[in-house]
């Protein structure tokens, strides 16, 4: 695979992949650091003994009403604040339906119309420390407020699927950036900074092997002046390793299936580390599915 920089005023403004334009967005769910749950009282702590820490509010059992943690909120505009971004002074709150066994209520509570971080940015350095390093401004979308919700667990019995609920209704902020990106390592950048911002403001502690720090990686390629290709999102990356390496693996696999003559199908990607691959999870759902 060879590269091609085009430069302006001795900054990076440009990276080629075998002749295509490399563009990526980033979503990034990051855990609020509170000690209880967005919208019950049950604890946050990782770790427990699965469903020990899920109340009726979190398992959406009849009757039940959420009620909004103060401190979800309070760390919400701070992230804003750091990001130079519009505060949304009126947000409110949407179901995001969707079936998954993790999912109790069958659909989250979510952000859609009137998130609480508006259009913001932050300023990154790509390469930092190496001779090729340059500035870049990254474009923010929003951020919005929303509930995380269980896990599958695999490998807990053999031949069987176990859910463990504890993780549902803990509080994320989802960050959603403009497609500014335009090669692994300058989405690295983005990610790293982000991943500082929120542990020097306090508001997480980011852990990714914990979950609580987590990006989808949306990757499309086109060639110079061209529309947007067709993006596919990686799905749950949770270490910087494995983000650049996935990034570059699914820009590669894109350009070999449009260089074969055929078309990208936009999809949920998995990154299978041990394969260095990345292969389909699910055929992309668009937002008229999951009926806001």
């Amino acid at each position: 695979m060879t590269t091609a920089t085009t430069t302006d005023n001795a900054v990076r403004t440009e990276l080629f992949v075998d002749g295509y334009e490399v563009v990526i967005g980033i979503e990034i769910h990051c855990q609020l650091n509170t000690e209880s749950k967005i919208f019950s009282g049950a604890p946050t702590d990782f770790g427990h003994e699965p469903n020990s820490q899920a109340s009726i509010v979190d398992l959406g059992l009849p009757g039940v009403l959420p009620v909004l943690n103060a401190g979800v909120v309070d760390r919400a505009l701070k992230f804003g604040i750091g990001v130079n971004a519009e505060l949304g002074l009126f947000n409110t709150f949407d179901r995001k339906n969707y079936f998954y066994p993790d999912l109790p209520k069958g659909y989250q509570i979510t952000q859609m119309a009137n998130p609480i971080v508006g259009e913001g940015y932050i300023d990154v350095v790509v390469n930092e420390g190496e001779k090729n390093e340059y500035p870049k401004r990254m474009g923010i979308t929003r951020a919005h407020l929303e509930e995380d919700a269980g896990k599958s667990v695999h490998d807990a019995v053999d031949g069987m699927t176990g859910v463990d609920l504890n993780r549902a209704g803990t509080p994320l902020i989802e960050i959603v950036s403009e497609p500014d990106m335009r090669s692994a390592h300058e989405a690295l950048a983005y990610i790293k900074a982000i991943h500082q911002l929120v542990t020097w403001l306090g508001i997480s502690d980011a852990v990714m092997a914990e979950g609580s720090f987590r990006c989808d990686c949306n990757v499309s390629v086109r060639k110079p002046g061209a529309d947007l290709g067709t993006r596919t999102e990686l799905k749950n990356l949770n270490s910087f390793r494995f983000i650049e390496r996935a990034i570059n693996r699914e820009i590669e696999r894109q350009i070999d299936i449009i260089e074969d003559g055929s078309k990208v199908v936009q999809a949920t990607m998995l990154y299978d580390p041990d394969r260095d691959e990345t292969r389909t999870m699910r055929t992309k759902e668009d937002a008229n599915d999951y009926r806001y």
